[in-house]
């Protein structure tokens, strides 16, 4: 059967280049603003470039973040991409700026320690030996990073409260950082899968059959 994809339109995210991606899995992809659309669809993406705080606004506007939290509230799958990956975070911190973010994930955004910045180009990760989204590929695949900013820590115990223990893939750029988690219906990366080659495409492939 084939799955559609909404992938939310909110003014920030490579919108094109993910819906190509998307739709090279075999997915019917439809790139929308829409509440309605992107409530029903099989799995929503939400992308993001740019600033945690221009994203955010631009989520505001359309009210994306209660189309995440609806979606998440009846197990309806969804994947953040980079910026929407940190969005997902409690709030972000850039130039002394603290922004809220969508509160799904406990935790802060914050600027990588690190010598270059920003971190750009292909990185290994350490992804869990029963990832979902890391199924099937090499402890060597590398991913297709562009970012200063990410979460560092993981701050939510299982305390029994969560919808399934999260699946946590680190990567290292001066520190280490939450490249992906995988959370129950809630997904993220903070790498492109649609600018990481094959790599990406079976990532994308993975989570779509997952849903």
């Amino acid at each position: 059967m084939t799955k559609k994809i909404a992938l939310l339109d909110y003014g920030s995210g490579n919108l094109h280049s993910a819906g190509r991606a998307l739709a090279r899995t075999g997915a019917e992809v439809t790139i929308t603003a829409d509440p309605e659309i992107a409530l029903n669809a099989d799995g929503l993406v939400v992308p993001g470039v740019g600033a945690y705080a221009a994203c955010m606004s631009g989520l505001r506007a359309v009210r994306g973040e209660r189309i995440i939290g609806k979606r998440l509230s009846g197990g309806r799958p969804v994947l953040g991409i980079c910026v929407g990956m940190q969005i997902l975070f409690e709030r972000g911190v850039e130039f002394g700026v603290e922004t809220e973010g969508c509160a799904e994930w406990p935790g802060t955004v914050e600027r990588l320690d690190a010598p270059v910045l920003p971190h750009m180009g292909w990185n290994t990760v350490k992804a869990p030996e029963d990832s979902v989204l890391f199924a099937g590929m090499d402890a060597d695949t590398r991913f297709y990073f562009v970012h200063s900013y990410a979460a560092q820590h993981w701050a939510w115990t299982d305390d029994g409260s969560q919808i399934a223990p999260a699946k946590l893939t680190w990567a290292e750029h001066g520190v280490p950082f939450l490249a992906a988690v995988e959370n129950g219906p809630l997904s993220a990366t903070q790498f492109h899968p649609e600018k990481s080659g094959d790599a990406g495409a079976q990532l994308l492939r993975n989570w779509i059959d997952s849903i």
